[in-house]
């Protein structure tokens, strides 16, 4: 579990997933909210759909939420 991550509580399947960017941010919003973070799931939506690539949306993903 990593310290710099905004909901350690909260763990995403990555590898082996589809790597579509609107399936990525799907699933980590589904999770969120699954976990009961409604306005987090919210928040991590208005920041992958602004930004300004790929990379970027992998990055927020992995300081958002635990990746596996």
């Amino acid at each position: 579990m990593s310290a710099a991550v905004k909901f350690p509580d909260v763990e995403v399947q990555m590898s082996g997933e589809d790597g579509n960017a609107f399936a990525i941010i799907g699933r980590v919003s589904l999770a969120l909210k699954r976990a009961g973070h409604v306005e987090g799931a919210k928040e991590f939506r208005a920041a992958a759909f602004g930004a300004d690539s790929y990379d970027a949306i992998l990055q927020l993903v992995m300081r958002t939420v635990e990746t596996r």
